[in-house]
């Protein structure tokens, strides 16, 4: 009997060489598969490839993945009618509907490992051979199982990822230091979930405040084979790394002790740096050098809307904590939003300046609008109803506009402003971006910071959420 082959397809992924096809390489490979990964982001598709799989699955992690799958899918399809084509990660369930018209038959959200595998099984294991004893004709549909739908997420057993096949590390995003040092970057998780449901994150439809971590064992194994092909800075991608402080701190003291040059970034809830702060000191001497937090407002109205868990005074706590204890903060935001006037945006860029944040904050942060995709816990808010219009299937997001125009046109301009200029200094991007708001605004603009520009560690493809995507995202090799 000919191996079965799978073809595992990411579209986008931040720059990091993907965890989510290298996770599910691993079980597929394990149950006998013949496994192709391929980066869109980094690699063309070949026909022949898709052609020869049984099994094509799309990973789907966020909003600007999602709208990129959807004419790669169509296309394979017309490759290849009679693979079984699956959709897996956060934003595959939220979606479903659009992805069935497409032609995909299974979807899958948290935890999917276990589910591929499944489905590899049936593939490996027909419940009915063809007449001939052969596997299907090219017209005609893989066997499918109906699927039930999972009210609870497994705890599962996972395996190293297997990362074989897919683009070297040094293709993706490095750990700019601001000294004109770089540094090879890879890319791990050591949980999945969160306990948290804040109203606008993708990560609270899947799990609903359920959070599973991932075997010690199994980060050590991933960070280890990395850092063989060359990572000398891991970024964590949990949700929140310090959903189980205890696991955390094993992680990252591991990876210390076994390679005590590799430095690491991760992402903290700002309640929960307040609230572990005595951990800082142990993340710093065990290489963290950053520490990315979605602030997304600095307006209690809003935070409390959001469902954050944390205040304006919150943010500027852990601006302090984090520089008395040499870790950078990467704030990131939702600067607009149906509540936002044009006098808070100018507030909003007044007291990053204020804090000494210009180097800290990536220009694109200073044009994210929120995004409401299917699911949304922002649905249940009744402050956000009278801006909220109907579900754009284009767009894979509900259609909001803000009640005043100036706004809109205020957010059109600075997108353009900050639109493929991601690596641009940022005291020159901040300085345009604020002389427009206040003049918009009627506001005197405060004078630019006259201190040195910080040397800020950070990421040459910024980390964003929860946003819509510009226009120049939505495009694949």
């Amino acid at each position: 009997m000919d191996a079965v082959r799978a073809l595992l397809i990411s579209t986008y992924d931040l720059g990091r060489q993907p965890f989510g096809l290298a996770s599910p390489a691993a079980w597929l490979r394990r149950e006998g598969l013949d496994v192709s990964c391929v980066d869109l982001s980094k690699e063309k598709i070949s026909e022949d490839v898709v052609r020869s799989a049984s099994l094509v699955a799309f990973h789907l992690p966020m909003h600007t993945a999602t709208r990129l799958a959807g004419p790669v899918i169509q296309q394979v399809r017309v490759w290849n009618k009679s693979a079984r084509l699956c959709a897996y990660g956060l934003y595959a369930p939220l979606n479903a509907d659009w992805l069935r018209s497409l032609g995909v038959d299974d979807v899958f959200g948290g935890e999917f490992e276990e589910d591929l595998t499944s489905v590899s099984r049936e593939l490996l294991h027909p419940s009915g051979d063809s007449p001939n004893g052969g596997s299907p004709a090219v017209d005609e549909p893989a066997a499918r199982s109906p699927r039930a739908e999972r009210h609870s997420l497994p705890r599962l057993q996972f395996l190293a990822p297997d990362r074989s096949g897919l683009p070297p590390l040094t293709r993706y995003a490095t750990l700019q230091l601001g000294t004109g040092e770089s540094r090879v970057t890879g890319y791990t998780e050591a949980s999945r979930g969160c306990r948290h449901r804040c109203r606008h994150c993708p990560v609270v439809p899947i799990y609903e405040g359920q959070f599973r971590i991932v075997q010690a064992d199994v980060v050590a194994a991933d960070i280890a084979a990395q850092v063989a092909a060359g990572a000398q800075h891991i970024t964590f991608g949990d949700p929140d790394f310090l959903n189980g402080p205890t696991h955390a701190l094993r992680t990252v003291e591991a990876l210390h002790e076994a390679h005590s040059s590799v430095t690491y970034d991760v992402t903290v809830k700002i309640e929960h740096l307040l609230r572990h702060r005595a951990l800082l000191p142990r993340l710093r001497d065990t290489g963290c050098v950053l520490i990315t937090s979605a602030v997304e407002s600095i307006d209690d109205r809003v935070l409390a809307f959001l469902d954050k868990g944390h205040t304006r005074q919150d943010f500027v706590d852990v601006v302090d904590l984090c520089r008395e204890n040499r870790v950078t903060l990467t704030p990131t935001f939702v600067a607009f939003h149906p509540w936002l006037s044009l006098e808070d945006y100018c507030d909003l860029l007044d007291t990053i300046a204020a804090l000494d944040l210009v180097d800290h904050v990536a220009p694109i942060q200073l044009a994210i609008r929120l995004l409401i995709p299917a699911g949304s816990r922002l649905l249940e808010l009744a402050e956000i109803r009278p801006w909220l219009g109907g579900f754009d299937p284009a767009t894979l997001a509900y259609r909001w506009s803000h009640p005043d125009p100036r706004v809109d046109r205020l957010h059109a301009n600075l997108s353009a402003i900050v639109a493929n200029r991601l690596t641009a200094d940022r005291r020159e991007v901040f300085a345009e971006v604020s002389a427009v708001a206040h003049e918009r605004a009627g506001i005197p603009a405060p004078s630019p910071p006259n201190t040195p520009p910080a040397r800020v560690p950070y990421l040459s493809e910024p980390w964003y959420c929860c946003a819509e995507p510009a226009p120049d995202q939505l495009r694949v090799v």
